[in-house]
């Protein structure tokens, strides 16, 4: 039979306690700052409170695995040992943020440590893990079944050291989020590749790069899910950067591509 290292086990007892001590006392905390804020996509003050106990409890960054340890205070979980923590976390809507361990920055702070470069991992990872700064995976598109990530259909293309996106994207979650400073951006590079599942690149996009418009935040079964929130994203023709780029031919899908793109759009593209 399966059993959790001691590890995992001495990390539950610990998060049920913060739980219990931390969190379910402040659910209506939580709500009435997020019902009182003149803006609901900034950061709410009971959150950061939270985060500093978290973080002091040794309750941060649980979700990094062992072979990424050098980039946490613990010796890192497997999926297995980590899945009984989500789960716990899980039990409060917004109580993953608390310990750093939210979707999706989880799994982009993962794609950092994986593919990028030292330059990269000092400007994004390391604000990201500390809980600074948020991001956002933009994926799914409004025209197309986006769960099958080979139909997606935003277009990236080289000129020179300069990079063009098309497209829009919706359902972007944490986009709206005052924190979120950094997307990772999927397109496609090579739609003429024969094997549909190596045209993909994966962009990084920071979010006050000329030419992304947060068109309009979007709602999931009547709820905005603020201060997170989900919105749809277009990619528009505006200002040209020239910074070069950095690719690894290993990443997933095919490619990763760091660095500050060109963005832009054709003529009379717009936003759903």
């Amino acid at each position: 039979m399966y059993q959790f290292s001691p590890q995992s086990i001495e990390f539950q007892a610990s998060l049920t306690a913060f739980m219990e001590q931390h969190i379910y006392p402040n659910e209506s905390t939580y709500a009435e700052q997020l019902h009182a804020a003149d803006n609901r996509f900034d950061y709410l003050p009971i959150m950061d409170a939270l985060k500093a106990r978290a973080r002091a409890a040794g309750l941060w960054n649980l979700f990094v695995a062992p072979d990424h340890a050098e980039f946490c205070d613990h010796d890192g979980l497997s999926n297995f040992d980590y899945a009984p923590l989500a789960e716990i976390m899980g039990r409060v809507l917004w109580s993953p943020e608390v310990f750093n361990c939210n979707a999706p920055d989880t799994g982009n702070m993962e794609v950092l440590m994986k593919y990028g470069t030292e330059a990269q991992r000092q400007q994004w990872l390391t604000p990201l893990l500390n809980g600074d700064i948020r991001s956002s995976y933009a994926m799914t598109e409004p025209q197309v079944a986006s769960s099958d990530a080979t139909n997606i259909e935003l277009s990236i293309r080289r000129e020179g050291d300069q990079w063009v996106l098309n497209g829009r994207k919706w359902f972007i979650t944490g986009a709206m989020y005052e924190r979120c400073k950094i997307f990772i951006v999927m397109g496609k590079s090579d739609p003429d590749n024969a094997n549909r599942h190596l045209q993909q690149t994966q962009v990084l996009v920071p979010k006050d790069t000329p030419g992304v418009e947060l068109v309009r935040p979007l709602t999931t079964l009547g709820y905005d899910d603020a201060p997170i929130r989900h919105s749809s994203t277009r990619f528009l023709n505006n200002h040209r950067n020239t910074r070069a780029m950095n690719t690894d031919s290993q990443a997933k899908p095919r490619r990763l591509v760091f660095a500050r793109p060109v963005v832009s759009a054709p003529a009379g593209s717009s936003g759903r």
